[in-house]
């Protein structure tokens, strides 16, 4: 077996960077005038086909019964239309890294939701680093955005809401896992059910003329898809190899990687205690993967 693949801190870090090109993706993809719903049609519409594509080419189709399907549609809508809707919509208005640290928000709410349904909890150095890296995005979210620009309230709320949607899923996707199903086959109906849901609210709402605004940002659309191809193939082994709450941590280095992209190639600027808290998240991100490997031993 591929030591990547059996390795919880290696999917941990090449998924959250995965993740984390999205940021800088969308926010170029919404600055040029592509709707936050059409974008989050493009990752799971893209994604799913990808994936889908490669399940057929190796001759594993998709076998549904009604536990898949209930798995695929709530899974969908927790984990993928709702948050990715929120994000895409908010990052215009709050840029690319501080939406960023909105995912580092979801490790302590995915605990929290862990330790009272009894899914799975992490050991006291877990809880230690989840602690820390919270403390950090506290310290990142108390900036309020951009050096000198300040985020409206209610743009910080829709993405306060993103780590809850995400928390919900990542519970949700343990707990009620299809039994012998591998991982690209979830991450194929998933994203094809969100895709579903995301294509009939842009119709319902606006038709089909917002899918044109595309056609200003094909390169980005390409980069987009494949991204996020490759990541989902890591997600799902994530989550079977690491559990909920070890899985949200990509949400760490998700936020690392808009920050620094936001700052090196959109112009955005950050105040100091913006990135002392970053520093902060990284710490607790090296905590809890010593934690993770202490509870699956070497």
């Amino acid at each position: 077996m591929n030591p990547i693949w059996a390795s919880a801190p290696g999917l941990l870090v090449i998924t959250g960077a995965l993740l984390g090109l999205s940021l800088p993706f969308g926010k170029l993809a919404t600055d040029a005038g592509v709707e936050g719903i059409v974008w989050a049609f493009v990752i799971s519409a893209g994604a799913g086909s990808v994936l889908l594509i490669s399940l057929l080419l190796r001759r594993k189709p998709i076998r549904l019964d009604a536990h898949k399907l209930r798995y695929f549609a709530v899974t969908a809508a927790v984990s993928y239309a709702l948050p990715n809707l929120l994000m895409f919509s908010a990052i215009r208005h709050l840029g690319a890294g501080y939406t960023g640290i909105m995912f580092t928000l979801s490790p302590v709410i995915t605990l929290m939701f862990s330790i009272l349904l009894g899914v799975r909890r992490p050991n006291l150095l877990g809880v230690v680093g989840i602690v820390v890296g919270f403390s950090g995005a506290v310290m990142v979210a108390v900036t309020r955005g951009e050096a000198g620009q300040p985020a409206d309230p209610l743009w910080v709320a829709a993405g306060l809401m993103i780590p809850v949607s995400l928390a919900v899923g990542n519970i949700y996707r343990t707990w009620d896992w299809p039994g012998e199903t591998g991982p690209i086959e979830l991450a194929v109906g998933s994203h094809l059910a969100a895709a579903i849901m995301l294509l009939a609210a842009v119709l319902v709402v606006q038709g089909g003329e917002p899918f044109g605004q595309l056609g200003a940002v094909p390169a980005i659309t390409a980069a987009q898809i494949a991204s996020a191809s490759a990541m989902f193939v890591f997600f799902f082994r994530l989550q079977a190899v690491g559990g909920p709450v070890y899985l949200s941590q990509i949400g760490y280095v998700a936020a690392a990687i808009g920050l620094f992209s936001g700052l090196f190639f959109l112009g955005e600027h950050y105040q100091w205690l913006t990135w002392t808290g970053a520093v902060i998240i990284t710490l607790g991100v090296i905590v809890t993967t010593r934690a993770q490997r202490q509870e699956t031993g070497p």
